[in-house]
């Protein structure tokens, strides 16, 4: 049997890629780095942490010595390590780490070194990698661990991704690659600022194999209310057909950067072994959402961190990190 690994499965570590001085962060690198450190200092408490570095004896100062911290040399384009890394499906009885062509969300931006990093650092994971001649960004795609992946018409099917295939092709090779047996779209939704075209991890994750999280706009006046009505409406009519279970995340107060605003959403948390990291804004919904996850799931530990520096530069949480596989270990 071959499927996607959901992420609220059972995991061996999380990637992330560390800011450096020739990435994006450069005009308030403290900051960033300081919000990457809160980030692995919780994972680290949880699971491993293998991070991408730029410049590994830079990076170490930054942290004490721990057993579940780890370091790899790389020098890549940015640090979104959602899109760039590998994804964890299950093969028979192995694990698959999947690469796919990352091409900057559609050529937006240079990503000719994160589209080279995981076959340069291959060698440093227990599984194979295997590579797919598919544009595709992990953070357009969830899983339910079941064969039923979730994604967004306006990414996957987007011309600048993929343009030589037809839709049906698309749908087929996201099946082929990932072991889904069915591809949800979801046509609606977005969030102003965002770069991805509105990857399904900003907007609507699954939490279990029936249950999804999505983000839900309340003020009418809010330029995100019609899109995101739509897409409730569309996730209704799923829950109808699916038999899966609703849970509406508040949408934040409108953010600003440099006079734009960006794109704070809560549904960029972050599973890892007996928590979830939720993404906070210093805005007045952070505290209702984090109850909406104590509530939602109770078994896990809930532990907010400060992502308002992130989504200056147009992501947040779930899009700085990816998840390997329990069976997957560093080497």
């Amino acid at each position: 049997m071959r499927r996607f690994i959901a992420e609220f499965e059972e995991q061996s570590f999380t990637q992330i890629i560390f800011p450096h001085p020739k990435s994006d962060w450069v005009d308030y690198l403290d900051e960033a780095s300081q919000t990457f450190i809160n980030i692995i200092n919780i994972i680290i408490q949880y699971q491993k942490c293998l991070v991408v570095c730029y410049d590994i004896q830079a990076v170490k100062k930054h942290f004490e010595a721990h057993e579940n911290l780890h370091f790899i040399a790389f020098e890549t384009n940015d640090t979104w390590a959602r899109d760039c890394s590998v994804l964890s499906v299950q093969n028979s009885t192995d694990v698959e780490l999947a690469d796919f062509i990352f091409t900057g969300w559609g050529g937006k931006f240079d990503a000719s070194k994160d589209n080279a990093m995981s076959k340069a650092i291959a060698a440093h994971y227990s599984k194979p990698l295997v590579s797919y001649n598919f544009i595709l960004e992990g953070g357009a795609v969830e899983s339910n661990g079941e064969g039923i992946v979730l994604t967004t018409a306006e990414c996957v099917l987007n011309k600048n991704r993929n343009h030589t295939l037809t839709h049906e092709q698309i749908i087929q090779k996201l099946k082929e690659t990932l072991g889904a047996t069915e591809i949800l779209i979801l046509n609606h939704g977005y969030l102003a600022g965002d770069d991805t075209d509105s990857h399904v991890d900003t907007l609507a994750r699954f939490i279990s194999k029936d249950t999804i999280m999505y983000v839900a706009c309340k003020d009418e006046k809010d330029e995100h209310f019609k899109e995101l009505k739509r897409m409730e409406e569309e996730l209704l009519a799923l829950s109808k057909s699916h038999g899966f279970k609703l849970i509406a995340l508040p949408m934040t107060d409108a953010v600003y950067f440099d006079d734009e605003r960006i794109p704070a959403t809560y549904a960029n948390f972050l599973f890892i072994n007996g928590a979830v990291i939720v993404p906070t804004y210093n805005v007045a919904q952070d505290e209702e959402a984090l109850n909406i996850f104590r509530k939602s799931l109770p078994h896990l530990d809930v532990i907010g961190v400060d992502c308002s520096v992130l989504v200056r530069q147009h992501g947040s949480l779930h899009c700085v990190t990816m998840n390997f596989a329990r069976d997957v270990e560093i080497v």
